[in-house]
């Protein structure tokens, strides 16, 4: 398969499969031409990689996981580990991001938002002191 047979196939955008290629998640034969040929296994390990970054692993995450997936001979318990430090940072966002979701909502709600020019908002934003939110970054 030539490389837009396998990006349709894999759901996978041709500048994506290049640029795993590139970092050596896979490793597409090359004609004497130069042209990548895609094996079945090529595809398989495109989709892995697909579905794993769809669920928001990393790349050094999808690189562990697909030498795994890779080894017969694999831990069960190292693919957890992988996925629960994962999942243990998605649990941290969803918390900064509820953190950042009450804030706003807060400061939303005490905005009038009439033609007064008086906001909560800026004043909350233009505040020194006011200790960050966790996630949020100052820029002095």
């Amino acid at each position: 398969m030539n490389i837009g047979d396998v990006a349709r196939r894999s759901g996978l955008p041709a500048k994506t499969i290049r640029y795993y290629e590139e970092i050596g998640l896979i490793s597409p034969l090359r004609g004497a031409n130069g042209y990548r040929s895609f094996r079945d296994s090529d595809l398989h390990k495109l989709a892995f990689l697909g579905r794993a970054r769809s669920l928001g692993f990393s790349i050094e995450d999808c690189r562990g996981l697909l030498k795994l997936y890779e080894d017969d001979s694999r831990a069960s318990a190292d693919v957890k580990r992988i996925a629960q430090e994962h999942l243990h940072r998605i649990e941290a966002k969803i918390e900064e991001l509820q953190t950042m979701h009450g804030t706003l909502s807060h400061l939303v709600a005490a905005c009038a938002g009439d033609a007064r020019p008086d906001c909560p908002i800026l004043s909350d934003l233009a505040e020194s002191d006011a200790a960050p939110q966790p996630g949020a970054q100052r820029r002095s």
